[in-house]
This record gives structure tokens, sequence and C-alpha cells, in this order.
């Protein structure tokens, strides 16, 4: 009989690592991402995360800024699509932001599709805490056997750049035609939209000495009202 997870183990279709937070670590790390304490977001059940073919958007920063040359090679399958409505900003950092951002969202959908917990394309955009809850998140794939598949966009971007070589950036992320699938079965497992297929992200990073913009926390909100269509 092919193996089947349990419902309740599942992988979720939201493809960004999760660890509960305690109320007081919640708050801290709000307050690293840059948002207000008036809205909304520093709840209960807010959770931290340390997750090339058809990118759609208009125009989407697409090509990392950097003098670096390492860079992974992030190519995915047909039937994974993404549209970045994440237009340039005119700001140097600030694109440069958001386009290792949309880098590091590919990444680890690549892992989740490698079946690689330890996969360097993520690696190479996650450091410290950020790492290891994305290590975690993409092992409950690869020990469920499940992949990702479908159409995925990102929406109302936010991204604020401080002296220092730290940034915040918010967006939003509509999951509605995003879906699991079992790599035994070829089945696909389609979940009908309902307010919980829109989430905010809230994400800390910092300047690298290559160049790039690495995540170090995310914080995560399931059903968001801002970002609910």
């Amino acid at each position: 009989m092919p193996f089947r997870p349990h419902p309740a183990q599942e992988p979720r279709v939201t493809r960004r690592p999760r660890l509960t937070l305690t109320a007081a670590a919640l708050v801290a790390a709000v307050l690293l991402t840059g948002c207000g304490g008036d809205d909304g977001h520093a709840k209960a059940n807010d959770e931290i995360a340390g997750a090339d073919k058809g990118t759609e958007s208009s125009p989407p920063p697409s090509t990392p800024a950097g003098p670096e040359t390492d860079r992974p090679e992030i190519k995915l399958p047909a039937d994974l699509t993404y549209t970045f409505e994440w237009p340039k900003t005119g700001d140097e950092n600030k694109d440069a932001v958001l386009a290792d951002s949309e880098q590091s969202i590919k990444a680890v959908d690549l892992a989740i599709v490698n079946q690689d917990p330890l996969d360097k394309a993520f690696l190479y955009y996650y450091e410290g805490e950020a790492a290891a809850g994305t290590e975690k998140f993409v092992r409950n794939y690869v020990d469920h056997k499940a992949s990702v598949t479908g159409a995925y966009r990102f929406y109302d971007p936010q991204v604020t750049v401080d002296k220092d070589g730290t940034a915040s950036f918010s967006y939003c992320e509509d999951q509605g035609k995003a879906y699991v699938r079992y790599l035994e079965t070829d089945k696909v497992k389609k979940t009908e939209v309902t307010a919980k297929s829109y989430v905010s992200y809230h994400t800390s990073l910092k300047k690298n000495s290559k160049g790039v913009w690495v995540i170090q926390k995310m914080v995560s909100q399931s059903g968001s009202a801002e970002c609910q269509p």
C-alpha cells in the first residue's frame, strides 16, 4: 500500500518554516522586523521562521544585485510558477533586498523539490535561526515524500534598509492555487481557497560579506487581514 501521511501530519501549503513563539519572543521578533505593536501581528498564533520557471511580475527584480559570482542556480519544474508583484523602487539597496528575497523563496521550494533538507541554495540565503527552521521545514516534506506544485503570487512589498547593513521586508503571499503533491502516488492534494490562503510575512535581513541579503528571522501569519483580497 502506498505511504500516505496521516492528515494531521501532512505538510502545510505554507512553505515557510514555522516555529511556535512564546509571547515574549514573538514581541521581540516583531520589533526586529520593524512591525508596530498595534497592527495585529503580535498574536499568539504568529510564527517565526528561521523557505526557475514561470516567474511573472510587473516588472520583477529577478536579477540579484551584487558582485558575487557563486550564487546557486535555481531551476524549478514547470508545474511551479511564481508571480512577484514587486516593482523596482529605484533604490539600489531596496531593489537588492527584493531580488534576493525572490531567490530565497524559490530556494526553499528547490530544497523541497530536491528532497534535500540541507540544499545549498537555501543555505545561501538563510542563516542562523532562519536556516535551522528552514531545514526542519524541508525535512517534514522529505519525511512524508511530498513536494509542492501550483502557482504562487507575492504582493504588497514594503522594504526598509538601515545604515547598519540590516533591512526589514514585509509582503503578502497568495497560496490559493498552491498545493502539496505526494511523490509516490503523484497525487495532488487540492484545498479550497479560504482566508488562511493569504499569508503575511515580516522578515529581518542582513547584508553579508558577499553582498547578499540573507534572512535571519521571519514572522508569518496565515489569514492575515492585511493580505485579504
